[in-house]
């Protein structure tokens, strides 16, 4: 399977992400310059967390009009799958690829930690051999996930909430929301299946001496769905 990691300026996380995909899980990997138009050759992409553009105007604003969102829009229509971290999660929700919006933490301040998130939907191709919960650092300032009630009635329906934070224990409590996002949302899906966005960074536990390594099985588990001819154009 090969993976492209998309480059925006501004981004930082894209090495973590090009390393945890070709050194821990052994796929393919190559990174894709935001200027881009061509995919071919690519079965994934990764918009990795950073600051595309500086953040300005609003975080992923400017980064939804890259040459390179039109083909990933494409992509994903046909059934490519996707996913986009921290800050390429609210690039996903600019370009209107995943309902909803990342507002301010409800703190006000930026937040860096680790973060216990509950497997919320364990049938998607982007969790299918997670365990029930994992262990994803956070690193943001606007990352509480906000959607309109029916939108979240929708996400909810559906099955469309990937992970929830929750405390050590597996449970979604008030105490273990640390940036105010609805319902716990720490990842959602589109309606298919194989666009997710979350906040949380896996690829920053995808091995044992970073922690517990449970990250890596987001990574693990989209290669087996692609294997399996679960997701893929």
């Amino acid at each position: 399977m090969r993976f492209g990691i998309v480059t925006f300026p501004g981004s930082n996380c894209d090495h973590d992400a090009y390393h945890v995909v070709k050194h821990v899980t052994g796929q393919d990997a190559e990174f894709l310059w935001h200027k881009n138009t061509d995919l071919s050759g690519v079965d994934a992409v990764i918009l990795p967390g950073g600051f595309s553009y500086g953040d300005y105007l609003r975080c992923g604003a400017i980064a939804r009009f890259s040459p390179i969102l039109e083909e990933i829009r494409r992509f994903a229509e046909d059934g490519g799958p996707v996913i986009g971290i921290c800050n390429g999660f609210q690039v996903l929700t600019e370009a209107g690829l995943l309902p909803g919006a990342l507002l301010r933490n409800q703190g006000l301040t930026f937040i860096c930690e680790d973060a216990h998130l509950q497997v919320a939907n364990g049938h998607l191709p982007w969790t299918g051999v997670c365990p029930e919960t994992i262990v994803a650092p956070i690193a943001h300032h606007d990352g509480c996930y906000y959607a309109d009630e029916e939108t979240l009635a929708m996400l909810e329906g559906e099955g469309r909430v990937a992970f929830r934070y929750c405390d050590r224990q597996g449970e979604v409590t008030e105490a273990s929301n640390p940036n105010g996002s609805l319902h716990s949302i720490a990842g959602i899906v589109n309606a298919r299946g194989n666009v997710l966005g979350m906040m949380p960074h896996p690829e920053r536990n995808a091995e044992a001496e970073l922690g517990d390594a449970t990250g890596a099985w987001v990574f693990r588990s989209v290669v087996q769905a692609f294997a399996d001819g679960e997701v893929g154009r």
